[in-house]
Order: C-alpha cells, then structure tokens, then sequence
C-alpha cells in the first residue's frame, strides 16, 4: 500500500509543549511544516503550571511574548 502525504520541509514530531512552539517557529520562518500528534486532546499539553499567575509566571510570559502574544490579542 502507498500513500502520499504531500512535501514538506519540516516535521515536528510531538505536538506538545515544545513541538507547538517548534511547528510554529519553522511555519514563521516560511518552511511548509508538518506537525504529528498522537491525540488531538494533548496538542500544547504543559508539563508544568501553565496559569498566568502561577509559580512559571515568569517563564511562561517570556515565551509568550517570543512567540509574539499568541495567547491573546496579536496574531
């Protein structure tokens, strides 16, 4: 059996935490990126507390803010 999928230039395997972030700095940069995940209810799982105010506040918002503000108003 043969299946064709398309070209792409990049594939991330692990669509979590990093993988996100992975997929979405490779798409930026203008490569055609594909992204696998084993479930659709674990894209972007957090290994740690993900909350604004929580004890990765402030790592969680310098990534946020490389990543340019995904979780909110600026795409």
């Amino acid at each position: 059996m043969e299946y064709f999928a398309g070209d792409y230039d990049v594939a991330v395997i692990g669509a979590g935490h990093a993988g996100c972030e992975a997929a979405l700095a490779t798409s930026r940069m203008g490569f055609k990126t594909l992204l696998f995940s084993i479930s659709l209810e674990a894209i972007a799982n957090m290994p740690c507390n993900p909350n604004i105010g929580g004890t990765s506040k402030g790592h969680l918002v310098r990534e946020i803010d490389a990543l340019r503000r995904r979780n909110g108003e600026e795409y």
